[in-house]
């Protein structure tokens, strides 16, 4: 079983903020391969389902996608919960969240590593450790640290709508390479379904 988070803040004024892109994944994936319904548990929102893996590799693995309601400073609270519960370890645990060191639109793979100030991965971090997979989708730097914050809280322009359901369609359809453990073959796979 792996744990699949998704990092945003909860409620409809943040539901369009690219901070929120996280959500987008996880929605996105739970509507592309027919999740169970919606549930509150462990102080946020939890849906159950399969994703088998591309190329048969994790087949029918059982996946829990999960939305902490805590706002993101206090997401760890939220997924530690949920590990402790599935008695999972860390090496079960994927995390989606917005990286403002990536061009727009752009989706890499790494495990462990830094929190580069995101409040989300800081509270993981420090309920957790670092030593967790992360889905990095980039929102591009505003250019000047003073802007960060309203880039980040803003909302995404009309104008990035159709890539932005390109993208978040990518990660949905590739979704199997993750469950399969082939992080590379993901990033390669969306990398290419956002080139047509």
């Amino acid at each position: 079983m792996q744990l699949w988070v998704g990092l945003g803040n909860p409620g409809p004024r943040y539901a369009m903020n690219r901070h929120n892109v996280g959500f987008m994944a996880l929605d996105t994936i739970a509507a592309a391969h027919d999740f169970g319904p919606v549930q509150k548990k462990f102080l946020g929102w939890l849906q159950e389902g399969r994703i088998t893996g591309a190329d048969g590799a994790g087949a029918n693995g059982r996946v829990l996608l999960l939305k902490p309601a805590t706002f993101m400073n206090e997401s760890g609270r939220a997924v530690g919960e949920a590990l402790r519960f599935y008695k999972l370890g860390m090496d079960a645990l994927t995390v989606f969240h917005d990286e403002l060191d990536l061009a727009p639109f752009k989706v890499r793979v790494k495990r462990g590593g830094g929190t580069a100030g995101h409040n989300g991965l800081r509270s993981i971090d420090q309920h957790l450790g670092p030593d967790f997979r992360r889905v990095r989708i980039g929102i591009g730097h505003p250019g000047h640290k003073d802007r960060v914050t309203g880039h980040v809280l803003g909302n995404y322009a009309k104008s990035e709508m159709d890539a932005l359901a390109d993208m978040l369609g990518a990660i949905s359809a590739e979704a199997g390479r993750l469950a399969g453990d082939d992080d590379t073959r993901f990033m390669n796979d969306v990398a290419l379904r956002l080139q047509d």
